[in-house]
């Protein structure tokens, strides 16, 4: 039994639409770094809608921005030039851009430096160190790490990670730590400085020695040693600019032929209609392999008493048994385990097996059940009210959704229902911004049409 678990991806970074941003430059949500992926779209949209949105967001060529022969350039094209610039690698398209750019916070997030807001030029500060280190403890560390780098042949770059396992020994991980941070930009006896850069392949810090006519500041490989890095707080604010220009539908650029620009609009509005994401959870795989011999069976359950309907329709639940288990022990851990996930089902207690009805519970289940993995089991919610005051989520009232974006069903967006037929639908594909409130009376396009 697959046991999906679902997530609502509403994350914001830098106060941006974080599953916008992420799934531009990664190709997938946040959520995805942790195995889940497209789960339901509202609107009616599709797990190849999704992708195609990504696609089409992702590949914006940045040419169609900056060659509009406007002189002098807007913002938005000297921004563009400013990063391509920047870049030793070719700036081509969204994805590149952004990339790059949240490459250049996070290298600025681990190598800070303070900026003279009324000065042109940068200048490297002296770190304060903790008074729980010495001088000495700070210079022996750097001295083992300018030696590792020493070592290195050629113009090999040595990650982060090598680099603090190299000398891991060499003091306490709090000043592996610090050293690392204020590493870039010191220089050696033959006059050899320590660059750094961000890995354009996997975004990781990597660290080299070059000839000392560098200047310290200008270290970032894959960042042109001509230009001078900008603060992360420009860089947080360029990014904010370049998303509300190229990815956020309500304040897009209007660029380019009409049709590219209602694609890459719709694109946008469809990557934050798409909030739902699941991940597939086999726990009988891991189970199987603790303990081969054990039972495991997908279990569902239903309700004796009529009166209350069959209960609400809960996904089968995986029961893990002793291979020798009897149908009592098959009724009591269906018991707790439905009683453990459902408030609905706290007072539940199972009474028979479908299909077994007046069989012995000391009966062994293995040899009664076969090589079927499913089973049912029926019994009754104890005390005075039983199911009856418990509701679903969506509630006990019968209600029909048919939008016109397709929608059949309660995808978590605002609607209202046709005070003529009494079918909801979304209201901003009846005409209704979501900035508006919705109306006292509300006639749908069919019945008005009928009418």
């Amino acid at each position: 039994m697959n046991r999906k678990i679902s997530v609502m991806d509403v994350s914001k970074k830098y106060g941006l639409e974080y599953r916008l941003l992420h799934a531009i430059t990664n190709g997938h949500p946040w959520y995805g770094n942790w195995g889940y992926e497209f789960g339901a779209g509202s609107f009616a949209l599709t797990v190849n809608a999704y992708k195609e949105a990504v696609e089409t967001l992702a590949s914006q060529s940045l040419s169609q921005f900056v060659t509009q022969g406007q002189k002098p350039n807007t913002r938005l094209q000297e921004v563009i030039l400013f990063y391509q610039s920047l870049s030793d690698r070719e700036l081509v398209n969204t994805k590149d851009l952004f990339y790059f750019l949240m490459s250049l916070i996070r290298i600025t997030h681990n190598y800070s430096t303070k900026v003279d807001s009324s000065s042109k030029n940068q200048h490297t500060f002296k770190p304060k160190i903790p008074p729980l280190w010495s001088r000495n403890d700070i210079q022996r560390v750097e001295e083992a790490m300018l030696r590792v780098l020493r070592a290195v042949s050629g113009s090999n770059w040595v990650s982060l990670r090598a680099l603090r396992g190299a000398v891991c020994k060499v003091a306490s991980p709090d000043v592996l730590d610090h050293c690392l941070k204020y590493l870039r930009g010191k220089s050696t006896v033959d006059e050899m400085i320590v660059v750094a850069r961000c890995n354009p392949d996997s975004g990781s810090c990597e660290y080299r020695l070059e000839p000392g006519n560098l200047h310290p500041d200008s270290i970032n490989a894959g960042i042109s040693s001509s230009v001078t890095q900008p603060s992360r707080e420009n860089l947080v604010w360029d990014l904010k600019f370049l998303c509300e220009c190229l990815l956020h539908p309500r304040t897009m650029v209007l660029y380019g032929p009409e049709a590219t620009r209602a694609l890459s609009i719709g694109s946008a509005e469809k990557l934050l209609d798409c909030k739902q994401f699941v991940k597939d959870y086999k726990p009988e795989k891991a189970l199987s392999i603790m303990n081969p011999l054990a039972l495991c069976l997908n279990c569902e359950v239903e309700t004796l008493d009529q009166s209350e309907g069959n209960g609400p329709g809960t996904p089968p639940e995986l029961l893990i048994l002793p291979a020798n288990a009897n149908l009592a022990d098959l009724k009591h851990e269906a018991t707790r385990a439905f009683q453990g996930l459902y408030l609905i089902f706290r007072r539940f207690q199972a009474e028979e097996v479908v299909g077994h009805c007046g069989v012995a519970d000391f009966t062994q289940v293995k040899p009664l059940l076969g090589s079927t993995n499913f089973v049912k089991v029926r019994g009754r919610c104890l005390g005075k009210n039983g199911l009856i005051k418990f509701k679903m989520e969506r509630g006990i009232e019968r209600w029909t959704v048919h939008c016109s974006c397709g929608a059949k069903d309660d995808d978590g967006e605002r609607m209202l229902a046709c005070d003529s037929c009494g079918v909801w639908q979304h209201t901003r594909c009846s005409g209704i911004p979501d900035c508006d409130s919705v109306p006292a009376r509300f006639i749908c396009h069919r019945c008005r049409g009928s009418n």
